[in-house]
């Protein structure tokens, strides 16, 4: 009986462990990620691309480093890339955070690509930062 409860608590240790490291990207793993592998529309499909777009960026937003270009926010733009599929659309045209159109015009692989490079280049920006800052500060001998 003893013999069967340690079995059991070691059981539920190991799948406690595991649930708490698999908790999906963080920054360290973003900085490691190779972007072009994980983006390539035409390798891995527009599908999983779009679902790793997702995955950084919902990482990104709680991190506060979500990418906002040319007056869209990636969100934005997964939404918009999720809508041309659906549809069978060519190109895609996000709205921004007003819900105005914008003028900013892609490809729906394209899109699809540059909202999976933005999460992910957001979170590893933000690893990156926390080791290099100090290059950017007046006064550390750089002429501006």
């Amino acid at each position: 009986m003893k013999k069967l409860i340690n079995l059991s608590v070691l059981g539920i240790t190991a799948l406690a462990f595991t649930a708490c490291t698999a908790s999906g990207p963080t920054p360290a793993s973003a900085l490691k990620a190779d972007e072009r592998a994980l983006c390539n529309v035409s390798a891995n499909g527009i599908e999983k691309v779009l679902a790793t777009a997702k995955e950084y960026n919902a990482v990104a937003q709680k991190e506060g480093v979500e990418f906002r270009r040319l007056s869209v926010n990636n969100s934005a733009l997964i939404v918009a890339v999720e809508e041309a599929i659906k549809t069978g659309a060519k190109e895609v045209n996000p709205l921004d955070f007003k819900g105005k159109k914008s003028k900013t015009v892609l490809d729906t692989n394209f899109a699809a690509e540059r909202a999976c490079k933005f999460a992910i280049s957001a979170l590893a920006q933000k690893e990156y930062g926390k080791t290099n800052w100090k290059l950017a500060v007046p006064g550390d001998g750089y002429k501006y």
